[in-house]
C-alpha cells in the first residue's frame, strides 16, 4: 500500500513538474516576443505640410512634390502598386489623384491643394516598395503646379500632424 502511495505521489510531483515547465516554457516565449517587438519611430520632417488624409507636400516655387506621410505607409503596409493616372490634369484640393494599393488594401490618394498634376514618379512603377522605405525622398508619388502657394500653409506643419497621429 505504501508504495501504490508513493508511485502516486510520484506521478503527481512529475505531473506538477511537468506542468511548470510548459508554464515557464509559454511565458519564455511570451517574454521572448514582447523583447523581440521593434519599436516604430514615425518620421515627420519639418520641410513638408500635411493633411488629415494623410499626405504631405513640399513646396519648391509653385512646384509642389506629394506623397504619403510615414504614418500612412505604416498602416498600410507593403506597398505593391501605385496608380496615378491624372497627370495633366487639373485638380481641385481633397481631388482624387490616384490610388495606392497594398497587400491587405487600396487606399485612394487625395491632393492637398488645387493644381495641375505635371508628372508621376517613374521609380515607383517597378519599385512601389520606395513609399515604404523612403516617403519623402524617392517615395515621392506627383509633382503638381500649385494654384494658389499660399494654400500650402493653411495645411498643418509636423508639430500639428504629429499631434494628430499620436
Amino acid at each position: 500500500m505504501y508504495v501504490l502511495q508513493s508511485a502516486r505521489f510520484s506521478l503527481l510531483t512529475i505531473n506538477f513538474s511537468l506542468l511548470k515547465l510548459h508554464y515557464l516554457i509559454s511565458l519564455n516565449r511570451f517574454l521572448s516576443n514582447i523583447c523581440n517587438t521593434k519599436t516604430y519611430v514615425m518620421n515627420f520632417p519639418a520641410d513638408v505640410r500635411y493633411t488629415k488624409d494623410h499626405e504631405w507636400i513640399r513646396l519648391d516655387g509653385n512646384v509642389a512634390t506629394i506623397g504619403i506621410t510615414d504614418f500612412a505607409q505604416h498602416e498600410l503596409g507593403d506597398i505593391v502598386y501605385v496608380d496615378i493616372n491624372t497627370i495633366g490634369q487639373t485638380l481641385s484640393a481633397e481631388g482624387l489623384f490616384g490610388t495606392v494599393e497594398a497587400v491587405k488594401t487600396v487606399s485612394d490618394l487625395f491632393l492637398p491643394v488645387a493644381g495641375t498634376v505635371l508628372e508621376a514618379n517613374p521609380l515607383l512603377e517597378k519599385q512601389p516598395e520606395l513609399v515604404n522605405t523612403d516617403p519623402y525622398g524617392d517615395g515621392w508619388m506627383i509633382k503638381l503646379t500649385v494654384s494658389d502657394p499660399a494654400s500650402v500653409s493653411a495645411l498643418m506643419d509636423s508639430a500639428a500632424y504629429a499631434a494628430l497621429v499620436g
